[in-house]
C-alpha cells in the first residue's frame, strides 16, 4: 500500500535550518508530483512547495521563496525540503503529499517548531 513517512522535524532557533525527508513506497514515485504542505491548528493546510514528476519543475509559496528548497531523489523514492532562515511563523506540522493519476496521498506529518 502507499506509504509516505516524513522525518526531520524538530525544535530549531529562529534563523536556523532543518531538512525534512519524505520516504515513499507503494507507488511509482518518479511519476508522481510531490509536495510539502503545512498546517497550524485552527488553520487550513497550505501548500509550501511542489516538484513535478520527470522534469522536476518546482514552485513555492511566496512566504518561503528564497528560504526553502524542494528536491527529489527518484532512486531513493524520497523528497526533501531544505528549510533555511527559519522564522517562528514557520512553526507547523509539515506534511508530504503525492499526486499520481488523480489520486492524492498524505503522510502523517512531522512537527517543526521555531522558537528561541
Amino acid at each position: 500500500q502507499v506509504q509516505l513517512v516524513e522525518s526531520g522535524g524538530g525544535l530549531v532557533q529562529p534563523g536556523g535550518s532543518l531538512r525534512l525527508s519524505c520516504a515513499a513506497s507503494g507507488f511509482a514515485f518518479s511519476s508522481a508530483a510531490m509536495s510539502w504542505y503545512r498546517q497550524v491548528p485552527g488553520n487550513e493546510r497550505e501548500l509550501v512547495a511542489r516538484i513535478i514528476a520527470f522534469v522536476g519543475i518546482t514552485n513555492y509559496a511566496d512566504f518561503v521563496k528564497g528560504r526553502f528548497t524542494i528536491s527529489r531523489d527518484n532512486a531513493k523514492n524520497t523528497v526533501y525540503l531544505e528549510m533555511n532562515s527559519l522564522k517562528p511563523e514557520d512553526t507547523a506540522m509539515y506534511y508530504c503529499n503525492a499526486v499520481l493519476r488523480g489520486l492524492s496521498y498524505w503522510g502523517k506529518g512531522t512537527l517543526v517548531t521555531v522558537s528561541s
